[in-house]
């Protein structure tokens, strides 16, 4: 399935969840952010969603067999969930399509505003409707420029705040649990990767905005590759563990 605590000890447990919302993965996101925001900025930003993320990873390692029974799902259902969710979303990383990524609007938003506003003639200034509608979206714009920490954390969503992969695995490794003890070691451990991740953003945050564009699409492509591979198996476990899939294949 998508992890494999079975002794939940506080070390295998890190480990696991290292290897699926490590450093290695949101600094890519976080070089990204970087492209539209200043350092202190990406600071802010890279503080904020790792406190975010490793609160809802607490509460959700917690509440894991109350959301259970709630929502009646069980491990099969979040590994059939969770892998199409981050199916797509490693398509889109290969493709160049960005799901509700900041940057990937507002830098080119942000570069029009002054082209735009030399380049248009006065008399086009009265003419249509379209003109207004296109100067409302620069001027929208333009004001989640003015809001670092709002932009950044949006973008940061998917990646890092509620990763699919993540918070699967979150609730999985709780629901195996039996007993408080080992649903804190989950929580615990989850809330250091997050930590961790905020540290290296911090620290790598001057070297971020230089990498340079062509790079961090190349290393996009790469990793929704391997993504999207990960997406699948998640996918396919999901069904063995409905017993769709013939185990003798």
């Amino acid at each position: 399935m998508i992890v494999a605590m079975v002794s939940l000890n506080l070390a295998d447990t890190f480990v696991t969840f290292l290897a699926l919302l490590g450093p290695q993965k949101v600094l890519l996101s976080f070089a990204r952010v970087a492209r539209v925001l200043d350092v202190r900025s990406l600071r802010i930003v890279a503080v904020a969603t790792a406190l975010s993320a490793a609160v809802l990873g607490v509460v959700l390692a917690l509440t894991a067999p109350w959301l259970a029974t709630f929502f009646h799902i069980g491990p099969a259902e979040l590994a059939l969930a969770s892998g199409l969710v981050f199916f797509i979303y490693a398509v889109g990383l290969v493709l160049g399509i960005h799901f509700d990524h900041a940057d990937a609007e507002l830098e080119p938003a942000a570069s029009r505003t002054t082209a735009d506003a030399e380049l248009r003639p006065a008399a086009s200034r009265t003419a249509a409707s379209g003109d207004e509608a296109a100067h409302g979206r620069l001027a929208g714009a333009a004001d989640d420029l003015s809001h670092p920490l709002r932009t950044g954390f949006r973008a940061m969503l998917l990646p890092f705040v509620v990763s699919p992969l993540a918070v699967a695995a979150d609730l999985e490794g709780s629901l195996t649990a039996t007993h408080w003890g080992a649903r804190w070691t989950v929580a615990g451990a989850f809330a250091l990767v997050a930590v961790l991740d905020a540290v290296c953003a911090v620290i790598f945050a001057p070297l971020l905005p230089r990498i340079h564009e062509s790079v961090l699409e190349v290393l996009s492509r790469l990793l929704g590759i391997l993504l999207a591979a990960v997406g699948v198996g998640l996918f396919l476990d999901g069904l063995w563990a409905l017993r769709v899939l013939d185990t003798g294949h």
